[in-house]
């Protein structure tokens, strides 16, 4: 479907008084502003995941393959800058969570509609600095993505401006946060009590919250690391009385809630997944929604566990590993919940669903992985190998990744009025599953054996599995090409889509396809939860 002829037929497509690209970057409509962000997101993923590829052939077999050493460092500091701040942290809470959240609470649209809108201006203002910093100055940032001193002070490539952007990207994740504590609050349709809102919502409440809390601790962070490029106040520089470990841990006190920023709305995805594909209503909804609040609440309190070989005392390390432990405790509720929700259930295996089995999967890999990490026993043995990248996949994209699509499927063909075709769909999800394990497992076994990560070179013991690992990768862009050529093709010129295919009960599915401007003709008075599917037209 063109956007002429969504408009033609009504929704929140039509044209609202500008006209051209006006007519969305300066909406205040949650749905347009969702698209937009989606649309940015998408495109940045597709760039970071090119930027993967390179560094993978790079890899591909020891010494010089296709770039240098310092092109190597640059280009792993930018797959990661883009992977995770223009990708993962906005990916799901300020694209899906800008299209479903309000629908779902039985809202006209968020609470502050300018402020949503400016949050995407500063996102994208903030994107485009960053990309401005890979070719200007004395070129692309080489720090990596944690921009670690003293190194990121004393380097003379852009990390200035590439550390400013990343600066305003902040103040876009904090805005968002603030509309989405907001709208949850005080725009609940009536009957919308808190036992009644979706998990979906409810991931996002507890993200906000790490949004509104941790953000700030990484901003005054990044400025205190362009102050001490420019005025050299050596704050960061031990020959200067500094602390590079002080660094490290404002970093990480932000860093560490930011990985579930990034993983409780696609945590909040699978939840909605789940039970309107099993046919079932959800295993265990009150420990689902609370463990959302424990996980954003212990995740707060976890940052050390980067840094058992920074020095830190043996209480402290005792204390940080015991409190990674914790947070596995919830984590491990929803797993079990959402399996639970399937035993016995009528379980249809489409594309959303085929994604959201493999976040569980996916998911619980990194985390058994993750428990490995935090263990200071075994964690000082892979720290810092290709261990630690295979894990961090594992939940980011693993989990965030796969959940970024799952969604995709599920709700993009309510907002366009059209669907994907199911085949290629499947297809291409079996592509990415399979090509994702055979490259990250593969780095988990290299970390084992003993090879570090951010190393342009290696010995020659690891190359075979290097070639594996980076074969797996030619896998799994198959799989994500054809994935995002059916999605585009099919929601631009698929089949209709109209009515509750899926069967949700919750409140996006009882509207128009696609939704109206203000979503409802009538202010909705909810009167059953969210996975009550009694009386609801099974697909």
């Amino acid at each position: 479907m063109s956007h002429e002829t969504a408009m033609a037929e009504g929704g929140f497509w039509r044209d609202t008084g500008r006209t051209g690209i006006g007519a969305w970057i300066f909406s205040t409509d949650h749905k347009r502003i969702g698209l937009m962000y989606l649309y940015c997101v998408f495109g940045f993923f597709l760039v970071g995941a090119f930027l993967g590829l390179l560094i993978r052939l790079e890899l591909m077999a020891p010494g010089p393959t296709i770039m240098t050493a310092q092109t190597y460092n640059a280009m792993f500091t930018v797959h990661g800058v883009v992977m995770i701040f223009l990708f993962i942290i906005p990916g799901i809470p300020a694209s899906f969570g800008n299209l479903v959240l309000p629908i779902q609470l039985g809202a006209r649209d968020v609470a502050f509609p300018r402020v949503n809108l400016f949050s995407w201006w500063l996102y994208a203002i903030g994107a485009v600095i960053v990309l401005v910093s890979l070719f200007t100055g004395g070129g692309a940032p080489d720090t990596g993505w944690t921009f670690y001193v003293p190194f990121s002070a004393r380097t003379t490539t852009n990390v200035s401006l590439a550390v400013f952007g990343v600066f305003v990207l902040g103040f876009s994740s904090i805005l968002t946060g603030i509309n989405f504590i907001t709208t949850i609050h005080r725009m609940r349709a009536p009957g919308m009590t808190w036992t009644r809102i979706p998990l979906f919502a409810w991931s996002l409440y507890a993200t906000a919250w790490v949004q509104v809390l941790a953000t700030p601790i990484i901003a005054i962070t990044l400025l205190l690391v362009v102050t001490e490029r420019i005025l050299g106040l050596g704050l960061f520089d031990p020959t200067r009385g500094g602390d590079p470990v002080m660094y490290q841990h404002m970093f990480w006190i932000y860093s560490h809630p930011a990985v579930y920023i990034m993983i409780l709305p696609g945590m909040g995805v699978i939840s909605d997944i789940i039970p309107v594909f099993s046919r079932k209503p959800i295993f265990g909804y009150k420990m689902i929604a609370f463990s959302s609040l424990a996980i954003a609440a212990a995740g707060s309190a976890v940052w050390g566990h980067h840094m058992y070989t920074s020095g830190m005392s043996d209480l402290g390390v005792l204390v940080f590993s015991f409190l990674t432990f914790i947070v596995a405790i919830p984590s491990a509720i929803k797993v079990f919940n959402w399996v639970s929700t399937m035993y016995k259930g009528s379980i249809s295996l489409e594309a959303p669903m085929l994604f959201a089995l493999s976040f569980i999967l996916l998911f619980s890999i990194g985390g058994l992985s993750g428990l490995i990490l935090g263990a200071a026993a075994t964690d000082i043995h892979v720290h810092d190998t290709h261990f630690v990248v295979g894990h961090f996949h594992y939940v980011m994209f693993g989990g965030t990744g796969f959940a970024f699509f799952a969604a995709a499927h599920y709700w993009l063909p309510k907002y366009f009025g059209r669907r994907y075709q199911e085949k290629p769909a499947i297809i291409g999800w079996v592509f990415m599953f399979i090509g994702f394990n055979i490259l990250y497992f593969t780095m988990q076994v290299l970390g084992m054996e003993g090879m570090p990560r951010r190393y342009y070179d290696y010995l020659p013991e690891f190359a075979r599995l290097n070639f594996v690992a980076t074969v797996g990768s030619w896998i799994m862009l198959a799989g994500v090409a054809i994935v995002v050529w059916n999605l585009w093709r099919g929601l631009f010129r698929g089949e209709p889509f109209t009515g509750n295919p899926w069967g949700g009960a919750s409140l996006e599915w009882s509207i128009a396809t696609p939704p109206p401007t203000e979503n409802f003709e009538e202010d909705p008075v909810v009167t059953h939860g969210p996975y009550d599917f009694k009386g609801v037209g099974v697909p």
